[in-house]
C-alpha cells in the first residue's frame, strides 16, 4: 500500500471534495438561467445543486456533476450500475493476467458522431494528455502509470507516447501500472474516469491550449449520447441528442442540466420545471422529503445507503486511544439517525455499509455508553478543562444541527468542544493542514471499492487522521491480489475492526438520500450509480 499512497491520496481527496460538494452546497438560483430552465414537452431538465467546473474531460476531478456532465458526451470505459456492478460503456472488455498490465478493448461498434471509429489511438492520445505536466490535472492522478515521473507524477512535456501505454491494434490498448491493482480498483478508479477524446479533432491542438480550449463547451464530435450546445457553469448546460450515437439515437432530443438552489428543488419538481433529481448530484433538504413523497406527478426514490456522515479524528492531537474510544461511546449515533434523518439510513462501523459486497453484518456498531466513556477518560487522565476544535461544514444544514447535539453529548462525559462552521474550501484546507481535532463531513466510500479511501485516510501523518496501522496496510495490500469476494471481505473486516478499536474515524450515520423522477419519464430511474447508463432509452410519455 505504501508505494501507492501518492496516487490514493490524490484520488481519495478528490472524491471527498466532490461528494461533499454535491451533498448540500447552496447553488445559484435556477431563476437566473431562464434560457435552460423553461420546461416544455420535448425537453427534460435534470436538477443539480452544485455548479459545473468544466466540461473538459482532461480536467476531470471537481464534482460528480462534472463527471456525469462530461460522460454524456465522452463515454467512460466502464460505469457502475444500480446493482454496484460494472457496465461496459466504451470498452467491451478489460482483462489482466498479473494485475499490472490491463488489456482494454474498445467496442467494435464504437464511433464518433462524424462517423469515424473510436480507436485505441484515441485512447492513447487521451491517456498521454491526462498525464501532461502542462495540463497538470491532479484530479485523475496518472502517477501510477509506467512511464510517468516518480517525482512529478507526469510525463515529459510534449510527450507523444508513454512506456506504459501500448497500442496493440485499432481497438486494443494495454495500460501498465507501476504496482498491482485489483481489477475492481482499476475499473473504479480509472475505468470510470477515463473519458476518451477524438485524436483526429484534438491531436493538432497545442498541449498548452487544451486546458482552456473553448471547443469543449460545444464539441463538434462526441461518442456519447448527447453534445453540449450552451454552457453557463453556474446555471445550466444545454444538450442536443447525438442522432448518430452508436448505441442508438436518444429518444429525447434535448436535455438540460439545471443548477438550482437546494431549497427550490421541491418547487421545481412540483411545477414540472425539474424532471429528474439524482441522489448524489442534488441535495434535497430533509425537511422537504415528505413534500416530495406526497407529489402526485413525481416518483420519490431513496438511494442505497452509501454516503457517510463521518467524524475524522486527528490522532496526532487526540493521541490517547482511550480518549478517542470515549468520544465514540459518548455519541448516540442511532439517535442522530432517527432525529436528523427520520431513520432514513443506517448506523455502521468503519468504511463499509450494507450497500457494499464486502459488508460484514456481524460487526455491530457500538451503542452509546456514557459511564464507560467517563471511565475511559478517567483512566486516560483527561483534563476536563481542555477544549477540542470541532470543524463542521457549514453547507450541510442537517449536520450543523447534529453537531450541536454531539457537542452536548461530549460535554456530558467531560469533553469540551468548540464548533467551527467552515465553508467547504476552508474545511478542506484545515483538514489538509491538520488544523482540527475533530472534523465532520459527508464522505462517500465507493461500496465496490473503498481501497483508495482507506489507504488515504489511514495513511499516516500526511492523511487527515494522521493514523497508520500495520494490520490495515497488510490487509489493503492483500486485497489487491484477491478476486474472491469472501476473501476480500475478510480483509476489509480487519480494517473495520481496527477502526472500531482505535477510532481514527467514526461513522456517525449513513444517509439514504432522496432522488425523484417525473411520472412523464419512462425508463428513467434515479439511482446512486448507473442512472445515465441507458439514457438513450429514456422516453417522454405522451
Amino acid at each position: 500500500m505504501k508505494q501507492g499512497k501518492k496516487w490514493t491520496a490524490a484520488l481519495a481527496a478528490l472524491l471527498a471534495v466532490s461528494l461533499a460538494a454535491c451533498s448540500g452546497s447552496t447553488a445559484a438560483s435556477g431563476s437566473e438561467s431562464t434560457a435552460a430552465a423553461s420546461s416544455t414537452s420535448d425537453i427534460v431538465n435534470v436538477g443539480v445543486t452544485s455548479s459545473l467546473s468544466s466540461l473538459n474531460p482532461l480536467l476531470i476531478g471537481a464534482t460528480e456533476v462534472d463527471k456525469y456532465a462530461q460522460s454524456l458526451e465522452f463515454l467512460p470505459l466502464v460505469e457502475l450500475n444500480a446493482n454496484n456492478e460494472f457496465d461496459y460503456m466504451l470498452a467491451d472488455s478489460i482483462t489482466t493476467d498479473d494485475n499490472l498490465t490491463f488489456k482494454i478493448h474498445i467496442n467494435a461498434d464504437a464511433k464518433w458522431s462524424d462517423g469515424q471509429p473510436v480507436t485505441a489511438s484515441d485512447l492513447e492520445f487521451t491517456l498521454i494528455r491526462l498525464a501532461s505536466p502542462v495540463i497538470a490535472n491532479y484530479g485523475l492522478d496518472m502517477s501510477a502509470m509506467v512511464g510517468t515521473s516518480d517525482e512529478t507524477g507526469f510525463l515529459e512535456e510534449g510527450a507523444t507516447s508513454a512506456e506504459g501505454v501500448k497500442v496493440v491494434d485499432d481497438k486494443t490498448l494495454t495500460l501498465t501500472m507501476k504496482y498491482a491493482f485489483s481489477m475492481v480498483t482499476f475499473l473504479n478508479s480509472y475505468g470510470r474516469y477515463i473519458e476518451t477524446l477524438p485524436k483526429h479533432i484534438l491531436g493538432d491542438v497545442a498541449e498548452s491550449d487544451l486546458s482552456a480550449y473553448e471547443w469543449f463547451n460545444a464539441p463538434t464530435v462526441v461518442d456519447g449520447p448527447y453534445q453540449a450546445t450552451a454552457v453557463d457553469n453556474q446555471h445550466y448546460i444545454s444538450y442536443d441528442a447525438n442522432a448518430s450515437y452508436w448505441k442508438g439515437a436518444p429518444k429525447i432530443s434535448k436535455l438540460n442540466i439545471q443548477v438550482v438552489d437546494p431549497a427550490k428543488v421541491l418547487a421545481g419538481l412540483q411545477s414540472g420545471e425539474l424532471d429528474f433529481v439524482q441522489q448524489t448530484m442534488a441535495a434535497i433538504p430533509q425537511e422537504d422529503y415528505a413534500g416530495i413523497e406526497a407529489l402526485s406527478n413525481v416518483k420519490a426514490v431513496y438511494g442505497d445507503p452509501i454516503t457517510t456522515q463521518s467524524m475524522f479524528i486527528n490522532t496526532q492531537t487526540v493521541s490517547d486511544v482511550r480518549v478517542r474510544q470515549a468520544i465514540q461511546l459518548a455519541i448516540d449515533r442511532k439517535g442522530l439517525l432517527q432525529n436528523l434523518l427520520n431513520g432514513k439510513g443506517e448506523v455502521d462501523e468503519g468504511f463499509l455499509t450494507s450497500a457494499s459486497p464486502y459488508y460484514d453484518s456481524t460487526l455491530q456498531p457500538l451503542d452509546q455508553d456514557v459511564e464507560k466513556a467517563k471511565q475511559l477518560l478517567a483512566d486516560a487522565g483527561w483534563d476536563s478543562n481542555k477544549e477540542l476544535t470541532f470543524n463542521v461544514w457549514s453547507g450541510d444544514s442537517t449536520f450543523v444541527n447534529g453537531s450541536a447535539v454531539v457537542q452536548q453529548e461530549l460535554a456530558a462525559v467531560g469533553i469540551k468542544v468548540n464548533i467551527k462552521l467552515l465553508d467547504l474550501n476552508s474545511l478542506m484546507a484545515a483538514a489538509g493542514n491538520h488544523e482540527f481535532d475533530l472534523m465532520a463531513v459527508q464522505y462517500t466510500y465507493a461500496p465496490i471499492d473503498p481501497y483508495p479511501d482507506v489507504t488515504w485516510l489511514l495513511g499516516g501523518e500526511t492523511s487527515w487522521t494522521g493514523y497508520e496501522s500495520d494490520a490495515v496496510d497488510q490487509a489493503m495490500n492483500d486485497s489487491q491480489t484477491l478476486s474472491d469476494t469472501e476473501a476480500v471481505k475478510k480483509e476489509y473486516r480487519i480494517v473495520d475492526d481496527d477502526v472500531q478499536q482505535n477510532v481514527p474515524m467514526i461513522n456517525l450515520y449513513v444517509i439514504s438520500a432522496l432522488g425523484a423522477v417525473s411520472t412523464r419519464l419512462v425508463n428513467a430511474t434515479p439511482t446512486v450509480f448507473g442512472f445515465f447508463n441507458n439514457i438513450q432509452d429514456w422516453e417522454i410519455q405522451k
